[in-house]
């Protein structure tokens, strides 16, 4: 006499399979990483009690308002993200997930990442100090820049070590504050020429920029959709390409001018 198994059993008979290959997939570690939004710093500000831009061989100026560097922080280079991590993130707005392999460079160790973000900070802040000192027309053997900031890695902060500095020696040009007294925030690499590159997790940044209080984000121009993404409420975007753009656009916003716009 043959058995024969009723609808349902055959569904769970079925569906065995299917919970086994997601249990399976679910414990498997993935190659992605997940960020969220990170801390912001005014380089205009002190860090560990020392400022973070100081100049000597010209007149250093007193200045007001901020320009805040953002950051995303995402997993470790050799953290284990799942199945259910990027599940989670996939939901949440203050989350990315992105691949590994754009976030940490493949094949190193998490010491050698380490060493590779503090390599890139470093050049990052020799070519803002270029950039500014060439937008400027102020020569590096007359003017000497110091940059200082701990603890944190990679190239992103350049444009806005490049304005610090600006507005460390010039301000907006005619005596006023290249800020306008505002909390402005930003990301972008910069060349030794003023060129500003585009940089990853923008939409990350601007929530942490709103979070502290900044009410202008400057973006690369090529990530302003990204940018506007999860823009915060009655946060202005200033799309920037050159340092010189950027300080004409700083500077319209204060007088009044025209503004580009994403």
């Amino acid at each position: 006499m043959s058995s024969r198994l009723s609808r349902p059993g055959v569904l769970a008979l079925c569906a065995l399979p299917i919970a086994v290959l997601f249990a399976l997939v679910g414990a498997a570690p993935l190659p992605y990483a997940v960020a969220q939004p990170g801390s912001t710093v005014n380089v205009l500000g002190k860090d560990q009690g020392k400022p973070i831009v100081s100049v000597k061989g010209v007149p250093e100026r007193t200045t007001k308002g901020q320009l805040r560097m953002t950051t995303i922080v995402a997993t470790g280079p050799s953290t284990k993200v799942d199945f259910g991590d990027v599940v989670e993130a996939w939901f949440r707005t203050d989350r990315a997930v992105l691949p590994h392999d754009a976030v940490y460079p493949s094949g190193q160790t998490d010491r050698q990442i380490e060493k590779h973000n503090i390599r890139d900070m470093v050049q990052s802040q020799d070519s803002a100090t270029r950039a500014a000192l060439g937008y400027l027309g102020r020569s590096p053997r007359e003017v000497d820049v110091k940059l200082h900031l701990a603890d944190i890695g990679g190239p992103s902060a350049g444009l806005l070590f490049a304005l610090g500095i600006v507005d460390k020696i010039e301000g907006d040009g005619s005596g006023g504050e290249l800020t306008g007294g505002r909390s402005i925030a930003g990301t972008g690499t910069i060349s030794a020429d003023g060129t500003v590159g585009p940089v990853g997790g923008v939409s990350l940044k601007t929530q942490a920029a709103g979070r502290d209080g900044a009410t202008v984000f400057l973006v690369p121009k090529a990530e302003c959709a990204d940018a506007q993404a999860e823009l915060p409420e009655g946060m202005r975007l200033i799309p920037v390409e050159t340092l010189k753009g950027t300080v004409s656009s700083l500077r319209a916003l204060e007088k009044g001018g025209e503004v580009p716009a994403c």
